[in-house]
């Protein structure tokens, strides 16, 4: 999947792909949570925006014999025209999206590059459809299979359910087979989770008080539209949060496959916030520190736990294969040990199927990645340091699963102009198996403090 963008916020005209890990570093105010949040954005809508047009003629066919056989190949064939329309529709939600004026996205494209092969459709797919307790109809495409079979499970005679729901279920039931190999589900922790998690009583709080309110009023209010109204001001990715840390206690219920295959990954995360999150009988959310039976409130606790709080129910509760786990500033408020610690972490993800998206400022970071690929190689001095510095094979990394684009200013040939521009966009950094990744604005603060100090320290010899 390849995002390509222009006049995005700072970015001028940017392009970048999403990896197994894809990491975009650079400077404040360099484009890095505009090309963050619009592909968060896309992800979370594209599945409301996008439409397939079921014909008349096959669901007079259900209606009629009880069963119908889709070509799914068919609407296969109208991927690329049937996403150049949603690109172009989400285009004009993403005011919405990141909740500033109109005006800023005036002249502002954004489009998405996929490469569809037929092999991609052979997953199964099974969804049944009901109401109240009665069964509808189910839909079911077999593994390797390219026809979607829709069967209506009662008395045809008795089926009255609208002939538009009917082809939206089926319009659905496509979409999921034919996108979701491309689009996966997305999670983000944006850079504001801090204040989300010790304000998430405060929320429910002012949520309550309106209702409460509402009920008061005689007139005639929508209590939903009343309820929501409040978040117009705040980017989608933030109300995400928002949302997400207000149902923690119902989310604590569920149990990931990480959770249930995989819980020494999630000791790990334990060791990095140096405790547990938990939800007590009474629905109340603590943390409690490893090796104390005292439960703190996340007002009491630590930054570093409160910034890796949605995180850490994300990874136990909801995590599921081919998700895509977008975080913004993953070393908020954490040690330099911490953070790389969270880079190790982020490789077990990968090589379980998650796939990890980041924005980062962070050298340690980059650098504990750096050492992840670094290590694996065939190499017997390697394997005896990965062993003695205790690295597991599930953490180490090929080249070929990480991206990182360098947000910066840079000549760039624009394709509407002859000549090359200098503006704001993302460039490819080169990674290699033996040296790592390439990321020279770390290295030149770090050179310059070095160059400082050194004067400090020699400048009167």
């Amino acid at each position: 999947m390849k995002i390509k963008v222009k006049n995005l916020g700072v970015l001028k005209e940017a392009s970048f792909s999403v990896g197994e890990m894809t990491i975009i570093c650079g400077e404040n105010n360099t484009g890095k949570t505009y090309a963050t949040y619009s592909l968060f954005g896309f992800l979370s809508s594209w599945e409301k925006i996008i439409t397939i047009d079921i014909t008349e003629t096959e669901i007079n066919q259900l209606l009629e014999d009880g069963v119908v056989q889709i070509d799914v190949l068919k609407y296969f064939k109208n991927l690329k025209i049937i996403l150049e329309k949603c690109c172009q529709e989400y285009t004009k939600q993403l005011p919405e999206i990141f909740a500033t004026p109109s005006e800023r996205f005036a002249k502002t494209e954004f489009k998405i590059e996929i490469n569809p092969e037929e092999n991609q459709l052979n997953q199964p797919y099974q969804q049944s459809i009901s109401s109240a307790k009665t069964n509808l109809f189910s839909l079911i495409k077999k593994e390797n299979s390219q026809e979607l079979i829709v069967t209506l499970l009662g008395q045809i005679n008795q089926i009255k359910i609208p002939k538009d729901i009917i082809k939206q279920v089926i319009s659905d039931a496509l979409k999921e087979i034919i996108f979701r190999p491309f689009f996966p589900k997305a999670f983000i922790a944006s850079a504001e989770r801090t204040g989300t998690a010790i304000f998430r009583k405060e929320l429910n709080f002012a949520r309550n008080r309106l209702l409460e309110e509402i009920s008061k009023s005689n007139q005639e209010l929508d209590p939903f539209e009343l309820l929501f109204k409040g978040y117009d001001d705040y980017a989608l990715p933030i109300k995400s949060n928002v949302e997400f840390t207000r149902k923690l206690e119902t989310i604590a219920k569920k149990t990931s496959f990480i959770a249930e295959k995989y819980p020494d990954l999630l000791k790990d995360f334990a060791d990095i916030i140096g405790g547990e999150y938990i939800v007590t009988k009474n629905d109340e959310l603590y943390y409690v520190p490893k090796g104390n039976k005292i439960k703190l409130s996340m007002d009491e606790s630590s930054s570093a736990v409160r910034s890796l709080l949605d995180i850490g129910f994300y990874l136990k509760h909801i995590a599921q294969k081919g998700d895509l786990l977008i975080v913004d500033e993953p070393e908020l408020n954490l040690h330099p040990e911490n953070q790389r610690r969270v880079a190790r972490l982020f490789a077990r993800l990968i090589n379980l199927g998650i796939k990890v998206f980041i924005t980062t400022h962070s050298d340690y970071l980059i650098k504990e990645l750096n050492t992840l690929i670094m290590l694996n190689q065939d190499k017997s001095y390697l394997r005896e340091i990965a062993q003695r510095e205790g690295y597991q094979k599930d953490e180490l990394l090929d080249a070929n699963q990480i991206k990182v684009y360098l947000a910066q200013s840079t000549l760039i040939k624009l394709e509407d102009k002859q000549r090359k521009t200098n503006c704001q966009t993302l460039i490819l950094a080169n990674i290699n198996q033996e040296l790592g990744i390439e990321i020279g604005s770390f290295d030149t603060a770090i050179e310059t403090m070095n160059r400082i100090q050194e004067a400090i320290i020699w400048g009167e010899e």
